[in-house]
């Protein structure tokens, strides 16, 4: 694979990968399709990943059913499930509306040895989404042995109506040495549709709750629908975080993980804008070497929805937060369906997955030879990942 080749910047030229995808499963009916396939790994030998996901509603808007999961205990080979579970189930409110979890990601806790997942509620009328709703960070913390999560709960948010709408919807976030978690969360006030701000807040998490401490610095940006998506990560001496909005992506990075810089648009080495909008980005962070992964317009995607195929990787300059164009390789390829929300996880210290489903949206993507396909994209690296040895201890 092509990685950055520029030793006065400290980039370690002997870091290499190579790519192997799978399909964990495939195929739709005419109502829904599977989304939002996320996995979290739990040590072993061999590991054991369990994957989140849910089923979308293919004739409304961002309607989701109560999550469900799947298991591999061999890296991938075989895989059981989907399998429901009554902890995820939706809840009714006093105000007939339904609320339930979405956007959800699994990870390692090494301090409580739990696989904890974080997400957000959403709130249903009917059909469709409550408008004017609260939002809340959301929960679950996963049982191996006995195949169960816990009910579902949210972090408890200071009194403030700034955090009435807030979550961690498709976010990375990031666990520190000492057992605390920093979680990158977007909100807004209560009964307005203002752009959203992001900000990064530290948890204590005890094995059983997920709870606030602290938020550090508020970012906000005043077009469209502001920030959203944030993900998180450490690479050497700098926290790093990009986010998405409509028009374009974000950049900034912090020395602590709470105060961050203002947030720069993400650009090619060259400096030209990095075309890529109104979706997310996450990190695949190697200890000797940061990478993006990411959807951006291409000469021959303009069939897909907001060009989110193929799903694209490429090495980072920490400096300058850039994007080696030089570096970018397509881990998914595009066959008319978006591939716009996927997750990362390290496996072991010389694997990463990057998984991702076909979403089968707008009806009739399927034209193009799409299915709905679960991939898992490999990424074998030729050097052992230390943060992986020191996050999974």
């Amino acid at each position: 694979m092509k990685n950055l080749i520029l030793t006065n910047k400290g980039f370690n030229m002997d870091l290499d990968y190579q790519i192997k995808l799978d399909v964990v499963q495939s195929g739709f009916t005419p109502t829904h399709c599977w989304v939002h396939p996320k996995a979290g790994a739990v040590p072993g030998n061999p590991p054991a990943v369990v994957m989140t996901m849910q089923k979308l509603l293919l004739s409304g808007s961002d309607i989701f059913d109560p999550l469900q999961t799947m298991r591999t205990f061999d890296k991938g080979k075989t895989w059981d499930g989907p399998r429901a579970h009554p902890a995820f189930d939706m809840r009714e409110e006093s105000d007939g509306s339904r609320v339930g979890v979405c956007d959800f990601t699994p990870a390692w806790h090494a301090s409580s040895q739990k696989l904890l997942g974080i997400g957000h509620t959403v709130r249903y009328v009917g059909n469709e989404i409550k408008p004017f709703r609260t939002r809340e960070t959301a929960y679950s913390v996963y049982d191996l042995e006995r195949d169960t999560w816990s009910p579902w709960a949210v972090v408890q948010m200071p009194d403030d109506d700034k955090f009435s709408n807030a979550g961690a919807g498709c976010s990375q976030r990031f666990d520190l040495e000492n057992g605390d978690i920093l979680v990158p969360i977007n909100f807004m006030e209560s009964k307005t549709n203002n752009p959203r701000s992001f900000t990064v807040m530290r948890c204590s998490f005890d094995g059983k709750s997920l709870k606030y401490i602290e938020h550090g610095s508020e970012h906000k940006l005043n077009k469209n629908r502001g920030y959203l998506e944030p993900s998180l990560t450490r690479y050497k001496d700098y926290f790093y975080l990009t986010l998405r909005a409509d028009e374009y992506a974000y950049v900034c990075k912090s020395k602590d993980g709470l105060h961050f810089d203002e947030p720069q648009l993400w650009r090619w080495d060259d400096g030209i804008i990095l075309p890529t909008y109104n979706t997310q980005q996450h990190w695949v962070t190697h200890s000797e070497g940061l990478y993006l992964v990411y959807t951006r317009i291409a000469e021959n995607n303009h069939h897909i929805f907001r060009h989110r195929a193929p799903l694209y990787m490429a090495q980072v300059d920490p400096e300058d937060l850039t994007v080696i164009k030089d570096t970018e390789q397509i881990l998914v390829p595009e066959r008319g369906a978006r591939l716009g929300n996927f997750q990362v996880v390290n496996v072991t210290p010389n694997e990463t997955w990057i998984t991702v489903s076909e979403w089968m949206q707008p009806i009739g993507c399927e034209k193009y030879g799409s299915d709905n396909s679960i991939f898992v994209s490999h990424i074998m690296w030729n050097k052992p990942n230390k943060y992986y040895l020191a996050s999974f201890k």
